[in-house]
């Protein structure tokens, strides 16, 4: 990409590595369109801010952009959260409810973590974007609705289809349109301009003396790993502004997982550097060797959360238990 056309922000989104750029360009090209899209990526990686982002640059922009967390609604509620309800559907339905789909109506619906939805509900969300129609929980009649689909999943979803947990026809549905956040471990290039608009933004709004972060800390930032990706870097710098006084912004301020990240850190420079003279060459041994250490490595870091180790090591959680069980760790 020309770096004349680099851009370090767009519609509340910030980053200049290429992955991001290529994010921009297509949230551009995408947004004047009613087609649905699928957004992936881990936890804290902004998936919401590209929803707002392609909704904010459509022709929807005036209209309602409605949010919703499919895995944080109890199964029972989110049939009626979603769809609304007539009053006497249920025990507690004493008054007919819109949902969701019709709050959003005109403008776009974010469905955040999908991949949570059961079937019988996907069977529902697929008919709804098909039909563009909807029946509230104990009604007959059906609602027409134009609402735009933006979908969003940390899980792999093809994996799920084969699995039975997620269906194929709903996930071409979704899939018109993809659009995939990088974790920031593989984008260091976005760091500053991150640290940097955290910065500005926290300081203004907690109303303190803006201020530059001081070297030492910077680089305990590149040294570490960001397992809660873009969300945990901005509690990291909310956190050291609020802790430290006006003038000085103090290393100790930081996390203790960045500290302890940067101190194990330094004591690992030499693992797994062969000895002049050694033997054993088989890189079967060896890989198992570094697998294990690594693995161990990651557990300690994370005080045992697999989940967090298995981000860490660029693992699935699955791929992570099998090792743990091969290695006997």
């Amino acid at each position: 990409m020309d770096e004349s056309s680099t851009q370090s922000s767009f519609a509340g989104l910030v980053g200049q590595s290429r992955s991001m750029q290529a994010v921009f360009e297509t949230i551009k090209r995408v947004a004047p369109f009613n087609t649905t899209v699928l957004i992936t990526g881990e936890s804290g990686t902004g998936k919401e801010l590209v929803a707002k982002a392609l909704h904010s640059n459509s022709p929807r922009a005036k209209g309602s952009f409605v949010a919703v967390n499919c895995g944080a609604i109890p199964e029972t509620l989110i049939e009626s959260e979603l769809f609304g309800h007539k009053r006497g559907s249920f025990t507690d339905a004493t008054r007919d409810k819109p949902g969701l789909f019709e709050e959003a109506n005109g403008g776009t619906l974010f469905l955040d973590e999908i991949g949570d939805l059961k079937p019988n509900l996907q069977v529902k969300i697929l008919r709804a974007i098909q039909e563009r129609k909807i029946r509230r929980v104990g009604d007959e009649q059906q609602i027409n609705i134009d609402v735009r689909i933006v979908a969003a999943t940390l899980r792999n979803l093809e994996k799920d289809i084969k699995s039975g947990h997620f269906r194929e026809d709903l996930f071409y549905r979704l899939n018109v349109i993809t659009i995939h956040l990088d974790p920031l471990r593989t984008r260091p290039e976005d760091l500053s301009v991150l640290v940097d608009h955290f910065v500005k933004y926290h300081s203004k709004r907690l109303g303190l003396t803006e201020r530059d972060l001081p070297s030492e800390i910077f680089e305990r930032f590149k040294n570490y790993a960001w397992p809660g990706n873009i969300r945990e870097l901005e509690n990291c710098i909310e956190r050291v502004l609020v802790l430290s006084n006006d003038s000085v912004v103090l290393p100790e301020s930081l996390p203790e997982q960045i500290l302890s990240f940067q101190n194990s850190a330094s004591k690992e420079d030499s693992s797994f550097v062969l000895k002049e003279g050694e033997q054993n060459l088989s890189i079967k041994q060896h890989t198992r060797d570094l697998e294990i250490e690594l693995i161990t490595r990651a557990l300690k870091r994370t005080k045992g959360n697999r989940t967090h180790a298995a981000k860490i090591l660029d693992l699935s959680h699955r791929a992570l238990l099998y090792k743990i069980k091969e290695y006997g760790l």
